[in-house]
């Protein structure tokens, strides 16, 4: 190995003594870079190789050439290049190679490749490259088609055969009409980075809606296309209120797809892309009040909707329960939260929103809706609840109740979870009744295992407390 790197350092010396000679570089710049690749090539040449140490390698080789450039743009020298550049290229080149040979499927690695070919002056190997990456990817279409668009934009730029190349990528378009909806859209999203490729967007988008009718993700992407819609020259908006009346209409348009949707395809994921698609507009930060108005009233029918049809996820509920705590509709909210435990029984977060929703609204039989969820739910999953119960009590109820609510959970909730509960008994304890409380949970719990490090750091830390306080 020792033979190899010299061999490399070898390699390297005409280039370090033309950047010596000419004074793009000092002696003691030239001796730094010299170790530095010393040990960037014994990380390449070693048993164990990794990724990593090949891009690092590179990275270094092309910061190398960026400050050669540099130097020499300030002194004005532009010679021996092809003694200096172009042996580092090559170099490059040759890590890229064994790169790409060694991790045949990083498909990031292979376009690295590419794009540093193209920035400096390497082109005449890009055939090569596209040639043998597409051989290895040839089951990944959607790269086979952005490098043909690729291609098809070099020769569009050297002016050479634009029309040929343009439509072998329409000509290869077919070959993916059996493939889903999702990647008809990663195709569309490629095809939209080239100005050239309009024809071959509309065919693609056509055979979107044409063929896939019956897939939500269909839908969702024709009806946020109505946002990307540019406005007629006439609609141009002069002040910020007809700018927020013009995000309103699209937005109309928007839901008037969805809605449409929703009749076609009347199923719980395409009530999920509408239900989104509305919160995400009503996050949106607006000055106007007409249009948040719209949003939230928008967002509320949608949620309604897709209840009464019984074709809201239980995600979805959540989400709606916290809009509706959010601007104080507690009656509605509570409406929800009750439907929501109805149809899902077994949810731990839907019951958390619900008894949630009760002590927002100071309902007085709080304790009688925790023992209902708990008849409901499995013990593994109700450690939430058991906190939430007792950080209410200790706000609402007195010392007793709340700690009849911690032995009830300590016997209620076992394995790792405990761990959790016993924390919380003991700093309840210590808030609530000082060091003497505190110690005389900490021995009831003893043979309780098991416990977490943090338990027992805090009996010590709270006895510490107390033997300050006789000082």
């Amino acid at each position: 190995m020792a033979e190899i790197i010299q061999e490399r350092l070898e390699d390297r010396l005409p280039e370090l003594e033309q950047l010596e000679r000419i004074g793009l570089f000092s002696r003691a710049e030239i001796k730094a870079i010299i170790k530095k690749a010393s040990d960037l090539e014994y990380k390449i040449q070693r048993r164990a190789l990794f990724k990593e140490d090949f891009i690092n390698y590179v990275q270094y080789e092309i910061n190398l050439l960026e400050l050669i450039q540099r130097r020499r743009t300030r002194i004005g020298y532009s010679f021996k290049k092809d003694e200096i550049e172009k042996s580092i290229v090559h170099r490059v080149q040759a890590i890229f190679r064994r790169a790409s040979a060694k991790w045949k499927d990083d498909v990031q690695l292979w376009l690295s490749y590419v794009v540093f070919c193209k920035k400096w002056a390497a082109k005449t190997q890009l055939s090569k490259i596209f040639s043998a990456m597409l051989a290895i990817h040839s089951n990944k279409p959607g790269m086979y088609f952005r490098m043909e668009l690729m291609h098809a934009e070099k020769l569009r730029k050297e002016k050479q055969e634009f029309d040929k190349a343009n439509m072998d990528a329409v000509r290869l378009f077919p070959c993916f009409l059996n493939l889903g909806a999702e990647f008809h859209i990663s195709l569309l999203s490629i095809a939209q980075l080239f100005d050239f490729a309009k024809d071959l967007q509309k065919e693609i988008y056509d055979d979107l809606q044409a063929l896939h009718t019956d897939d939500p993700l269909t839908w969702d992407y024709v009806a946020r296309r109505e946002l990307e819609m540019e406005s007629q020259p006439d609609e141009q908006p002069p002040t910020k209120q007809a700018k927020a009346l013009q995000v309103a209409r699209k937005e109309e348009r928007c839901c008037a797809v969805f809605e449409e949707a929703v009749k076609t395809l009347p199923t719980e994921t395409m009530w999920k892309c509408y239900i989104n698609f509305c919160l995400e507009r009503f996050a949106k930060k607006t000055n106007s009040k007409l249009l948040r108005g719209k949003r939230l009233e928008r967002t509320m029918t949608a949620f309604r909707k897709a209840h009464e049809l019984k074709l809201l996820p239980e995600l979805q509920y959540k989400q709606w329960i916290e809009l509706l705590l959010h601007h104080n509709f507690f009656r509605e909210a509570l409406e929800v939260a009750v439907a929501g435990t109805e149809l899902f029984k077994d949810s731990a977060a839907v019951w958390q929103m619900k008894l949630q929703v009760l002590i927002d609204s100071k309902s007085p039989d709080i304790a009688m809706h925790f023992e209902e969820a708990f008849v409901h739910l499995k013990p593994q999953v109700c450690l939430p609840l058991w906190i939430s119960w007792a950080e209410w009590s200790e706000g609402t109820k007195s010392q007793e109740d709340t700690e009849a609510i911690f032995k009830k959970a300590i016997l209620a909730v076992t394995g790792a979870d405990s761990v959790t509960l016993k924390d919380r008994y003991l700093d309840w304890a210590y808030r609530s009744g000082g060091y003497k409380k505190a110690r005389a949970v900490f021995k009831s719990l003893q043979e309780s295992r098991p416990f977490s490090v943090n338990f027992f750091r805090k009996m010590i830390q709270f006895e510490k407390e107390q033997v300050s306080c006789r000082w």
